[in-house]
């Protein structure tokens, strides 16, 4: 039987049909491994999508955002009590600078005039004028008072040296002092941006909301009165911590109408006479260190290995704080926290 080939030399007709056929299943074979694979690679739907925090996940984000504000605002008010001691150092350097500079000019000049005198009388020309002299008496009685002149003038040789090195320690002295100050403002300016991001984010809607229908916004504060005893600074000052309550806690601020923990203890304690840095790492070493047995009202009591929340005791398990961001200043239980320890500032 005869063949008929097409224009490609290859067999037409209906013997060409089952070879394609035979090529479909291994093709389609392949199709389908591939769009299975792709299907098991890329999850269609819902399944792709990265599971939601839960309110707890949020609810635990946040209370660490807060710690780590509080944490960033304690390191921020103690770099500024060390910007406030490093500008007046520098300030003391730049007048011991200035006055330096003075003394040297003062010096020098005087070495001048006493160098010009005695270029003016000394040498030859003065053995010569000797020589010449009607009055060698009175020559005699100018040339001891020349040889003073350069006595002194070797003298304010001396000095002058000894000024221009001074001069050069304070304005060494006082170009350390501005560098020192310099970097502190830049830590200051790094320190107050970490905080300024985390409060947007901790105040964002997300974590608000979360918070709210997590039940975790904690009780409305409410002023309370309560009776604080006894009648020495101490006392006074917590009373009148007491009358700053539902004031918003604001990082680095000291007052009048917000505070952070450290900035609310300051304040407590200026209205009674005493000044006390607006660092708690500062305040915990301003005073006594007691027992918790033996507190009273008024000592402070600090939280958390690194000092970085401090309140007024009041009495009775109870003290009076600034506590975090979006919060107000209330009273609060000492309990469940991480306590760190005590410090009497005042009787």
């Amino acid at each position: 039987m005869k063949r008929t080939l097409n224009r490609g030399g290859k067999p037409a007709g209906k013997h060409a049909r089952p070879r394609e056929q035979a090529r479909r299943p291994r093709l389609f074979g392949v199709v389908s491994v591939t769009v299975a694979a792709f299907l098991i690679a890329v999850p269609v739907g819902s399944a792709s999508a990265d599971p939601k925090p839960s309110l707890q996940d949020l609810a635990k984000q946040v209370e660490q955002m807060h710690t780590e504000i509080e944490t960033l605002s304690e390191d921020y008010n103690g770099q500024r009590e060390k910007l406030k001691a490093a500008e007046k150092t520098a300030d003391a350097a730049q007048k011991t600078l200035a006055t330096s500079q003075a003394d040297f000019e003062a010096k020098r000049a005087k070495a001048a005039l006493l160098a010009e005198n005695a270029y003016i009388t000394g040498g030859l020309s003065r053995a010569l004028a000797f020589t010449t002299s009607a009055d060698p008496d009175t020559f005699l009685d100018s040339a001891a008072t020349t040889y003073v002149l350069e006595q002194q003038q070797g003298e304010q040789v001396n000095q002058v040296a000894k000024a221009r090195e001074a001069a050069e320690r304070a304005q060494a002295g006082a170009k350390t002092r501005i560098e020192e100050v310099e970097k502190l403002v830049s830590d200051l300016d790094s320190k107050r941006d970490k905080i300024t991001k985390l409060v947007t984010k901790v105040e964002s809607n997300l974590f608000k909301r979360a918070l709210g229908e997590a039940g975790r916004s904690g009780t409305r504060a409410q002023r309370v009165n309560l009776p604080i005893a006894g009648s020495g600074k101490a006392a006074q000052a917590a009373r009148w911590a007491l009358t700053q309550q539902l004031k918003p806690y604001v990082w680095g601020a000291e007052g009048p109408s917000s505070y952070d923990c450290s900035g609310l203890v300051m304040a407590a304690y200026q209205k009674v006479g005493i000044s006390l840095p607006h660092y708690t790492g500062s305040q915990w070493t301003a005073g006594k260190h007691i027992d918790r047995s033996e507190l009273r009202p008024g000592d402070l009591v600090f939280f958390y290995n690194d000092l970085h929340h401090v309140g007024i005791y009041l009495g009775g398990g109870m003290m009076v704080h600034a506590p975090q961001t979006g919060d107000v200043v209330r009273i609060a239980s000492i309990e469940g926290r991480p306590w760190a320890g005590a410090v009497r500032i005042a009787n």
